[in-house]
Formats: structure tokens, C-alpha cells, sequence
């Protein structure tokens, strides 16, 4: 029997909409499969250049804590999480330099709204080598919220 290929899932607004959920449950039943979500901080007004370590944790934290349960029962087990840098790609980047991933499913806002579609983060990630699954949320998303 072979490993399950271990799936990174990078999400920040969209962690927990339906769009994600379905894409983590369809990759499940394609077979064995281990999910992890990195969270990228989201530093907001100033902070992006006074503090964006650090600012964006407590947001991210909250995320993280009501997206794993949703992803976990869509992909039939317990999913990790941790949170990521602010820029998006490098969240990535220090992910799969950390880890041993097989593929990477993002999730984004839509077109139009997305910062990161604008930033050309799908293209981007595919440059690392690894197959990259883009999920976009219908329409802009509130805040996720545990079931």
C-alpha cells in the first residue's frame, strides 16, 4: 500500500466556503490523501509596513480554528494548519521547502477581487513543480464560521 500524497491547501478569506470544501472532499475520494492549510497573515493598513510579522496572527488564528473542523470532515479526517507568511508565495515556498508535498490546491476570491489572482500567484506556485489545483469562491466571502 502506498503513502498518501500529502496535499498542501493555502487559503486565507475563502478557507472555509463551500468551493474549498468540495475541492478537499473530491481530492479525498480520488484517494489516500493528507491536508494541511497554511493561512497567510493578512497585515491590514499600516501594518503591512510597520509590523507584517506579526500583524494578521490573531486573524489567521481565528481562520485556522473554524476552517480545520469544515476541511477535516470534508476530507474524512483530521486536517493541520498553521499560518503562513504575508505574502502569499512565500507562505507557500516556506511550506513546501518544510514539507514533503505532492500538490497544492489554493483558494482565492474571485477574479476581479482576488489580490493574490492579481499577483499571479497560481502561475507562480505551478513554477515550484508541483500540480496546483486553483479554487475560486463564487463571489466574495464573509468570514467563515464553524458548523
Amino acid at each position: 500500500m502506498s503513502e498518501p500524497a500529502s496535499v498542501l491547501v493555502v487559503a486565507h478569506q475563502t478557507a472555509a466556503t463551500g468551493a474549498l470544501l468540495d475541492a478537499v472532499r473530491e481530492r479525498a475520494a480520488r484517494g489516500p490523501a493528507r491536508f494541511h492549510l497554511v493561512v497567510p497573515r493578512q497585515p491590514h493598513g499600516m501594518h503591512k509596513l510597520v509590523d507584517p510579522l506579526e500583524a494578521g496572527e490573531e486573524e489567521a488564528q481565528r481562520v485556522l480554528r473554524e476552517a480545520l473542523p469544515l476541511l477535516s470532515r470534508a476530507a474524512g479526517h483530521d486536517v493541520s494548519g498553521s499560518i503562513g507568511d504575508a505574502e502569499p508565495l512565500m507562505a507557500i515556498q516556506d511550506a513546501v521547502n518544510l514539507g514533503a508535498y505532492d500538490e497544492i490546491i489554493i483558494s482565492t476570491l474571485p477574479l476581479g477581487i482576488s489580490r493574490w489572482l492579481k499577483l499571479d500567484l497560481i502561475s507562480k506556485a505551478r513554477a515550484l513543480g508541483l500540480p496546483v489545483t486553483h479554487v475560486a469562491a463564487p463571489e466574495k466571502v464573509q468570514a467563515p464560521t464553524a458548523v
